[in-house]
């Protein structure tokens, strides 16, 4: 065999071998991953982890992506390929990771074919592109029992919470009963809950059961609502328990809402130093019936890590609200929280807008000393705060009822430094606000009702009972809001002919939290996902550095310009001084000549420092992009060449000793 016929040989079996190579790693491949990314875009999170190996039954993700239509569309749509395929690649992991109950099918529906019919049958968002294609980039989630959920659609504006929404879909959907909200609150959030009789006499007098909130009503077309008495020794039947103003509650109530959360019951928390909606009416004051109007939680708090001081309110002016009409009257006790003032890295605050509050009261967390830290992981999240100007005020209780001045309260009120946070997030392992348990009384008439006998009511023996359980939660969750009117009628909604209407984003903040809660404790831990757009440091610090090579030079030359700008400004000002019978147009001109002349000259010169900059950071890029294109290469030559020596010496020893052999 010659040596042509076997270069030829060797050639095609070199390619048989890479080519099996290639395949046999691909296959291999699936199971061997490296994330190299700086952020960790494409593992997931321990929270997503222990959701799907919680699963019992097998979940089918399809993900539908009109790839083909893509392929035609214009370059907006074009911009979903690279998001398509971080998603793909994120929901392979979730296969890979689940052991087999995960089971991925990516669609590209069609037009007028079965697929493009089921996603129109999903609900998934379409885009036309043509009179016949449509663009679609959706999740569906099924599971064997007919649960359906979906994702209209993927938006990488929102590529930080893509992780989340993912394992919310998949939590939600193995979990098919309604969840249950308990309300336990000073206020009637519930309404008047009558019927039957009840609800015949108060006809009978003329007189109307009060509606509930309209956030209730709301929150019962989702979830199932039922109210929890303000004295309660425990509390059961509810999944997400909602505390809205809790005004002198009895010890065993706290102890109830204790044992509920160290029990891994959900909680949000809406406190306030004075609560609009709890204000006495006008006839009520006339007839001297002053109620308190703050409420605080703190015996509760305190152990979770925050604290509410009393009587002080949260402020801020660029925030604060301005009456209609009246543009130079400013209500300090009203602000309107807009984005910068909301925590984008949390799911419950991210895409909220705006959110009124009304004589909000202000949370600090308390330092590890002030409470019992001991053997307990927690971990604070601000959620709401002023911007960095913002700052507390007081006022005393009747500066806020019968002497409402918003002037006086202005005065009250000085910028800040740094943010006030009026809403926080608390997640880990709490302690017990009653380690010792609590001392219930109960009446012995309970245990012998004639006991009593002829010496009454009154004269009945008291004893007490000690109630002991929970000292400490491993899983637990609160949310704490220092407000309670941003949820009430009077802030949230605003009446129209078709009924309540949403104000800002109040309502959404309370029922994005609600089904933050809802889900799994393991999915209130999935992380934010890390950002996509990477910072170019390298890059930077080229531009940077040439920018200060020049500075310098540029901030002289600026300096010279300015300086001849206002001797001509000062030239064409002293020819309007003088009057047009002093001084002609031709002098003018003349006058001005030597000033635009130098200025034109200096702007030149400006252009050319401009212009070396932009040439130094070029030049710098490109031996940049140079080294990193020759640097594998560069790699591979030296390596080869250190191998041809290595390979040389070796053959001459060889060939030395068989010489001498």
């Amino acid at each position: 065999m010659n040596r042509l016929v076997r270069a030829i040989l060797g050639v095609i079996f070199v390619g048989i071998i890479t080519f099996s190579a290639i395949s046999i790693f691909q296959n291999m491949g699936r199971s061997m991953r490296l994330d190299i990314t700086d952020q960790k875009v494409y593992t997931l999170s321990d929270g997503t982890k222990a959701i799907l190996g919680k699963l019992n039954q097998p979940i089918n993700l399809k993900l539908y992506y009109a790839k083909t239509a893509a392929m035609k569309a214009p370059d907006q749509i074009k911009y979903f390929n690279n998001y398509y395929y971080f998603v793909r690649a994120l929901l392979e992991e979730y296969e890979r990771q689940s052991n087999g109950m995960v089971r991925l099918s990516v669609i590209d529906p069609r037009p007028f074919s079965e697929d493009e019919e089921a996603a129109l049958r999903y609900k998934l968002r379409d885009f036309p592109i043509t009179e016949e294609e449509k663009f679609f980039f959706g999740l569906v989630v099924q599971t064997p029992f007919g649960v359906t959920k979906s994702m209209p659609f993927f938006s990488p504006d929102r590529q930080n919470f893509v992780e989340y929404e993912i394992s919310y879909l998949i939590d939600t959907a193995i979990s098919r009963e309604k969840k249950k909200i308990g309300v336990l609150s000073s206020l009637p959030v519930m309404g008047d809950d009558v019927s039957g009789y009840m609800a015949q006499m108060m006809q009978m007098q003329g007189k109307r059961p009060k509606p509930p909130w309209t956030i209730v009503r709301q929150l019962r077309q989702k979830y199932e609502v039922t109210k929890v008495e303000t004295e309660v020794k425990k509390i059961e039947g509810v999944e997400i328990l909602l505390v809205v103003h809790p005004k002198e509650l009895p010890e065993k109530t706290l102890w109830a809402i204790d044992q509920f959360v160290l029990g891994g019951g959900r909680t949000i928390v809406c406190v306030d130093p004075h609560a609009v909606v709890d204000m006495p009416s006008p006839q009520q004051r006339m007839m001297g019936q002053m109620t308190k109007t703050s409420s605080d939680l703190n015996r509760l708090l305190k152990t979770w890590g925050l604290e509410q001081p009393e009587s002080v309110f949260a402020g801020d002016r660029g925030l604060a609200l301005r009456p209609l009409g009246q543009p130079m009257q400013m209500l300090i006790y009203a602000m309107d929280l807009k984005p910068g003032c909301f925590n984008t890295d949390n799911i419950i605050t991210a895409e909220l807008n705006q959110v009124r509050m009304l004589f909000s009261g202000v949370l600090k967390p308390l330092a590890e000393t002030d409470f019992d830290s001991e053997n307990q992981e927690i971990e604070i999240t601000p959620l709401l705060s002023t911007t960095e100007y913002g700052n507390t005020w007081k006022a005393e209780a009747y500066e806020l009822t019968m002497m409402m001045d918003p002037a006086r309260l202005l005065k009250k009120f000085t910028p800040g430094s740094k943010p006030v946070n009026m809403g926080y997030m608390v997640t880990g392992q709490f302690k017990s606000s009653f380690p010792e348990g609590i001392e219930v009384e109960e009446s012995a008439e309970a245990d012998n009702p004639g006991g009593a006998g002829e010496q009454g009511a009154d004269e009945a023996e008291k004893k007490t009972r000690k109630l002991t359980g929970l000292s400490e939660g491993e899983d637990c969750a609160v949310v704490v809001f220092a407000d309670v009117d941003f949820i009430s009628d009077i802030v949230a909604y605003k009446p129209t002919f078709l009924g309540a209407a949403p104000v800002g984003d109040n309502a959404t903040l309370l029922l994005n939290t609600i089904e933050n809660l809802s889900g799994s404790g393991d999915l209130i831990s999935v992380r934010s996902r890390g950002n996509f757009q990477r910072p170019f440091k390298v890059v930077d610090d080229i531009e940077k550095e040439a920018e200060k090579e020049t500075a310098a030079e540029e901030e002289k030359i600026n300096a010279q310009i300015i300086a001849f700008q206002q001797k001509l400004s000062g030239i064409v000002a002293e020819a309007r001084k003088k009057g047009e019978n002093v001084i002609d147009a031709s002098e003018l001109e003349a006058a001005k000549a030597e000033p635009e002349r130098e200025i034109r000259k200096l702007q030149r010169e400006l252009r050319n420092v401009q212009n070396r900059r932009r040439e130094k950071i070029e030049t710098l890029g490109n031996q940049l992009r140079a080294v990193n294109m020759l640097a594998v290469p560069g790699a591979i030559l030296v390596a080869a060449i250190i191998l041809g020596i290595y390979r040389a010496t070796r053959r001459r020893h060889y060939i030395s000793h068989f010489s001498d052999a």
